[in-house]
């Protein structure tokens, strides 16, 4: 049975490599020129902390779940408490990667801490890796120079303030150049949204709600093969509104048409667009339009 490693502190991660530890929560490394016989050639990692790293090099196969890491030179990859990751290296390969990892407890009653769903980068499957400009790279770098200086410095009473705020200085980088990366693959996110929409009739079309009640950010983005933050941050980025609104859009043209154009009793409308109680339907129809389905229907 494959031997799982679990990086729960800065020193678990730090002796595979040999590295010295300066803080027991907190670690910048740089992998480039360490030995890669010391991991076997498949490895299998349980986070127990936040990790961001730089890959400077292609090292070979990276699984999150069963799917592949999209990433190639420059790409940075990003692990959250939780998450287990496979690494299967190409032969000959050599270490060049920079990257930074850091315990929940050190952020804890933080501003950071109180910002981190913010990161939701974090929550991206593996097919959504953020590749850097070369600018970028610099930016990303430079961060993690500031963490390791101070993570050397002996501690004081400032030590973890100044650490956390390079931490979401490092981390507000990373969100800015995600939406950079969501502007100039434009074309493949006008795919998404189209197959978004596509999904979404035929999910009310093909009857679904009746059964199935009504849909979800997590099918829709599970139809477009991605996560449903990384889902709902393209589509917010490239409409401005997030897939729940489209979904409640939806919904409300859905039920104007059966309202106006069928005879079919509230109750029966309800069931249709995956409500389980009418009283439900009747809120939400109200909170949407001003009106409920009986007084819309009146008024035409």
């Amino acid at each position: 049975m494959e031997k799982v490693i679990r990086i729960d502190s800065a020193e678990s991660y730090n002796s595979i490599y040999g590295f010295e530890t300066h803080h027991p929560l907190v670690a910048v490394v740089d992998l480039h020129g360490t030995d890669p016989s010391a991991l076997p050639v498949e490895t299998t990692f349980s986070y127990g902390m936040y990790a961001v790293f730089l890959k400077q090099t292609y090292c070979g196969d990276i699984t999150y779940g069963r799917q592949p890491y999209d990433y190639q030179e420059g790409t940075v990859t990003s692990f959250a408490p939780g998450q287990v990751v496979h690494v299967k290296r190409v032969p000959d390969f050599k270490p060049n990667a920079i990257g930074l990892l850091f315990h929940p407890d050190l952020i804890r009653g933080t501003s950071l801490a109180r910002e981190m769903k913010r990161y939701s980068f974090f929550s991206y499957s593996s097919r959504e890796a953020l590749h850097l400009s070369e600018e970028e790279k610099t930016i990303f770098c430079d961060c993690l120079a500031r963490i390791k200086e101070e993570t050397e410095r002996p501690a004081d009473r400032h030590s973890r303030k100044i650490i956390c705020s390079n931490i979401e200085m490092l981390l507000d980088y990373c969100m800015r150049f995600y939406e950079r990366q969501f502007v100039t693959r434009k074309e493949a996110n006008h795919d998404v949204l189209t197959k978004f929409e596509s999904e979404m009739n035929r999910y009310f079309e093909g009857g679904k709600p009746a059964h199935e009640g009504l849909p979800s950010v997590k099918y829709f983005a599970e139809q477009c093969f991605l996560s449903p933050n990384y889902f709902g941050d393209l589509i917010k980025k490239e409409t401005g509104r997030t897939p729940q609104e489209y979904i409640r859009v939806k919904i409300i043209e859905l039920a104007k048409d059966e309202l106006l154009g069928t005879t079919r009793t509230i109750s029966e409308i309800s069931n249709r667009l995956g409500f389980q109680y009418s009283q439900h339907f009747n809120r939400f129809f109200k909170r949407a339009t001003g009106k409920t389905p009986g007084e819309y229907r009146l008024m035409q």
